[in-house]
């Protein structure tokens, strides 16, 4: 077994045990806000909106509310974590060890996907309360769930390798990730917007990852699923490629 392989297995696991340890602070949360939503939003509201698109407003939702689950918890995940190892000084033993740069990324990364996807799962049970879960395609409820998580956890190792304090880590998830989310068409179809901010909401990558997991559903989307898909393993490689440029280069890790 190379020693490349053990580091991978040895901070991934400690990735598992740390969120694990203390699932009441990271599981937990995003299911009862996510149940919360479902009662206002799904039951509330939802009982005075008609049908969107052929669908009740609660099972249009339904998937945004998922995936915004799997965002949120990926990348907290990883930027917590990551810049916490930053803080203890730890983080300086990880990089004159034998660790290769790639499998410090991965193993954090997975982590990060690890506990999206279980969220999600979490997340999906609850929702069996407010509708049914009917699958259209399993192959891109797959994909782009996965693929989505692995986005975010790459796009939290970034932000936690630039961190100089905890204020830092809080600033992309409060004021750019947070209104993404909100604005990439959890609650509404695009369709319903005006033609200027359709446009404008286009630009938006959290609309893609939405759309294309809510077509794995509903087997409706607002955007090409496909372009959808190719957009995420370009910005998986990109952040890929930028953290392992960071981490060789010891860019806000080496004091």
């Amino acid at each position: 077994m190379s020693v490349a392989f053990v580091a991978l297995i040895t901070i991934l696991r400690k990735e598992i045990t740390r969120f694990l340890r203390i699932w009441m602070q990271t599981l937990l949360p995003s299911v009862i806000t996510t149940t919360l939503y479902f009662v206002i939003f799904g039951s509330f509201i939802g009982s005075r909106i008609q049908n969107i698109h052929g669908f009740r407003y609660v099972d249009f939702i339904a998937p945004g509310l998922i995936m915004m689950a799997v965002i949120t918890n990926s990348y907290s995940n990883v930027v917590s974590s990551f810049f916490g190892t930053k803080f203890q000084k730890s983080v300086e033993e990880l990089l004159v060890s034998p660790t290769p740069p790639w499998a410090i990324i991965c193993g954090y990364s997975c982590g990060g996907v690890l506990r999206g996807i279980l969220v999600g799962i979490l997340v999906s049970m609850v929702s069996l309360f407010f509708t049914k879960l009917a699958i259209f395609n399993i192959a891109m409820v797959i994909l782009y769930v996965l693929l989505t998580a692995i986005v975010f956890s790459l796009a939290g190792l970034s932000n936690a390798i630039f961190a100089k304090k905890f204020d830092d880590i809080s600033i992309v998830p409060t004021f750019v990730l947070t209104p993404l989310t909100y604005l990439g068409g959890i609650f509404y179809s695009i369709s319903a917007l005006p033609s200027f901010w359709q446009k404008i909401s286009m630009a938006n990558p959290i609309l893609y990852m939405v759309n294309g997991f809510r077509y794995g559903f509903l087997g409706f989307s607002d955007i090409n699923i496909w372009f959808g898909l190719g957009m995420l393993v370009f910005f998986s490689a990109i952040l890929f490629t930028l953290n392992l440029f960071l981490i060789k280069r010891g860019i806000g890790l080496r004091s």
